[in-house]
């Protein structure tokens, strides 16, 4: 498929653990000559297991974000990231209901974990801890990643910010963002 041609050259797609942002910049790519930078890479040190302290996460994703001139940063730099938000021209946020976002995050864990997440594995409670962290999204106040932080964080962007919400397919995701970037075909 030929890549959309667009204004929009910074993109940014944010929601909560399990909401899609990195399977959606990944299906973007396909129509888009954005690089897809995940913001996982760069809180990460150690998948999962080890963050980067703030300071390091920031550099670490500038240097890649002055490499590139067309760039999409999936996943939430709330905090961390937040000297960033003057050069996201386009932001997509995304939220799915609870009960669904949850058991895609519970299938995930399976998927990436094996048995080791299920009662009686050594990962066990890692995962319910995660689990029961990602499930305070919807509720929670400002003091962990949660709707109300991501509403906060949004409200002082000052580019347009595309709302995605409910259950989407990726597909229809995708063409509800490119519809809403205006771009149109390369040839």
């Amino acid at each position: 498929m030929k890549p959309f041609q667009t204004s929009y050259r910074h993109l940014h797609i944010l929601g909560a653990s399990g909401s899609g942002a990195t399977t959606l910049g990944r299906a973007l790519s396909d129509n888009l000559p954005h690089t897809v930078l995940d913001g996982d890479d760069y809180f990460w040190a150690r998948k999962f297991d080890e963050a980067r302290p703030p300071e390091e996460r920031a550099r670490l994703l500038e240097a890649d974000l002055d490499r590139h001139e067309r760039w999409m940063l999936t996943g939430a730099v709330c905090g961390w990231g937040d000297d960033f938000k003057p050069l996201f021209d386009f932001v997509v946020f995304l939220h799915v209901p609870p009960e669904e976002r949850l058991a895609r995050l519970r299938a995930r864990e399976i998927e990436r974990y094996g048995e080791d997440v299920l009662p009686g594995g050594r990962m066990h409670r890692e995962s319910q801890e995660f689990l029961e962290w990602a499930a305070l999204y919807d509720h929670a106040g400002e003091e962990v990643r949660s709707l109300k932080l991501h509403e906060r964080w949004m409200a002082d962007l000052t580019c347009p910010i595309l709302r995605i919400e409910g259950s989407h397919s990726v597909e229809e995701r995708v063409k509800l963002v490119l519809e809403e970037l205006g771009g149109r075909r390369m040839r």
